[in-house]
Formats: C-alpha cells, structure tokens, sequence
C-alpha cells in the first residue's frame, strides 16, 4: 500500500487536515472519504485555502491520489461538512472508507 494512501486513510478516519501539493499547487485538504474510480484511486476533500463566497457554497473536490506529492497530516482537527453523505460520488464508483 502507498505512503499517500497510508496517510490519507488516516487522516480521513482521524479527521485530520492534510497539506499537499496537486498539480503544483500547495493546499490544505480536508478528506472526508476515499474511493475507486475504474482502477485509480481518489479522495474527496474540501479545500480549505479555496475563498468560498459562504459556507453554503462549500464543497467537496475529488482529488486523485497519483497527482497528491508530499501529503502530510497537520496537527488541526476538521469537521465535516455538515451536508456530508459518504456515498461514492458516481454510480460505479466504489467507496473505500468514510468519515
């Protein structure tokens, strides 16, 4: 099993805050859960840096595993979204864990 797969599943069940880099770009991510899209491996995750006009607009993003470098669990708790439904995100999509 992958370090970044580790490390998400334990910030998912831990509900910790994760820092990455995706596609260049440092974030902070908050996973809520992981699933199998045809073979690949994704996380659904709010991120945190991203400006949202009100908490209402706020959503998950699914962020695939492969294209997260250097994720790292920060010490900062998170909660979930409060509109949050572990449920693979696509009818043929597997989901792996949850918060």
């Amino acid at each position: 099993m992958s370090e970044t797969r580790l490390t998400l599943m334990e910030a998912i069940a831990r509900k910790r805050v994760v820092t990455a880099q995706y596609n260049g770009q440092q974030m902070m991510l908050a996973p809520h859960q992981m699933f199998e899209r045809r073979g690949d491996l994704f996380v659904s995750a709010l991120n945190l840096d991203k400006n949202w006009r009100s908490d209402d607009e706020r959503r998950l993003g699914h962020f695939k595993l492969d294209g997260l470098v250097a994720p790292a669990i920060i010490d900062a708790e998170f909660d979930p979204l409060p509109s949050f439904e572990a449920a693979a995100p696509q009818s043929d999509d597997t989901l792996l864990l949850a918060i």
